[in-house]
């Protein structure tokens, strides 16, 4: 296992990383390493080549290839590109505007770098589905997507943007091939496993995205979001035990994210999802409000509220907050089709008047 700490102090970079047996915890090498910001790129070449010789294993000339790519030359676009990513993971309307205005200057400092169209491309992707199901959207992901894949056809993020971007276009067996690849180029990128679960949910395929969502986890254990979402894929396949289970991992993992960022809207309503479930409903409440405060259109927001005063029996509130979703443009009806913390609204005249409104 590989552990480390990174510390930035200006153009000044401080790593340290530490290679752990995992049978029995003893350390197989480690290192630190102080640098200036425009090195990054030689120490994390460094770093996998240090691995390799400690762990004695010979690489494949693909996986050669891989290890020696380096995505772009600017350490600003890197640093940009970076700064995307963390705005794009903590979701909503404002992050996603700001995850985009860094993946757009990435790309302009360096308009060959692939990662950064492929961010491009996610941006787009989520926006479609929680802010504005517009053509536009559509057409962004699907145009960044592309550049991606030309520009880097044999990296793993291209192949799992493009297969979002088809998916929502309702090409599911292209996006599925896209997934596939993307796996085999790199088994341990988190995005892959965690777009393809979502890819399959939406076609009722809970088998298998449920074997996806366990696969994003093994990649990404910090995570909350995949147990978050594989706990309603495991009530669906009757499995009540390993849900409660995913319910108690989401809330040990959300409140440590709540812990580093208390303003963190998604980990607050998953996390309120999974409280209401496991019978705690007055934090569940206080997890929701905090969530919704934070942006009231925030579609992600309104819909998981809806499934956490579904949750607690609050039908009507819930109701509120799904039809204000779809007002505020959360587009994804099959996703509310198979969601299981909606089961209680099913026979409500509002929602299935909600469903026939929406296309």
């Amino acid at each position: 296992m590989l552990e480390g700490s990174v510390r930035k102090a200006g153009d000044r970079l401080r790593i340290n990383v530490q290679l752990v047996g995992t049978s029995d915890g003893s350390a197989l090498w480690s290192e630190e390493y102080d640098r200036e910001m425009k090195d990054v790129f030689a120490i994390q070449d460094e770093i996998s080549r240090k691995i390799v010789e400690s762990l004695k294993v010979k690489l494949t000339p693909t996986e050669k290839h891989a290890i020696e790519w380096v995505p772009t030359r600017d350490t600003k676009a890197y640093e940009f590109y970076l700064r995307g990513r963390r705005y794009f993971y903590r979701g909503g309307a404002r992050n996603y505007r700001s995850g985009r205005e860094m993946f757009l200057r990435a790309s302009e400092l360096d308009p060959t770098y692939a990662l950064a169209y492929a961010g491009l491309a996610d941006v787009a992707s989520f926006e479609y589905m929680y802010i504005e199901s517009t053509p536009q959207n559509l057409e962004a992901a699907n145009s960044a997507s592309k550049k991606a894949l030309e520009l880097a056809p044999d990296l793993a993020e291209s192949h799992a943007s493009r297969g979002l971007a088809l998916s929502l276009s309702k090409d599911y067996s292209a996006a599925a091939r896209e997934f596939e690849t993307a796996i085999r180029l790199d088994p341990r990128l988190f995005e892959a496993y965690y777009f393809y679960a979502r890819n399959c949910f939406v076609q009722g395929q809970q088998e298998q995205a449920a074997h996806l969502f366990e696969q994003a986890m093994k990649v990404r254990p910090e995570d909350y979001q995949s147990p978050a979402l594989i706990s309603t894929v495991y009530l669906g396949l009757g499995r009540k035990e390993d849900a409660a289970r995913m319910w108690r991992k989401t809330i040990e993992l959300a409140e440590a994210q709540l812990e580093a960022n208390p303003d963190d809207a998604r980990a607050l309503y998953l996390g309120a999802g999974a409280l209401v479930a496991t019978g705690q409903p007055e934090k569940a409440m206080e997890w929701a409000r905090r969530a919704v405060a934070l942006d009231p259109t925030d579609t992600g927001a309104l819909y998981n509220v809806a499934c956490v005063y579904a949750g607690a029996g609050k039908k009507d509130e819930a109701m509120g907050y799904l039809e204000k979703a779809v007002d505020n443009g959360f587009a994804q009806k099959a996703w509310i089709q198979n969601d299981q913390d909606l089961t209680a609204l099913r026979d409500m005249p509002r929602y299935k008047a909600l469903l026939q409104r929406m296309k």
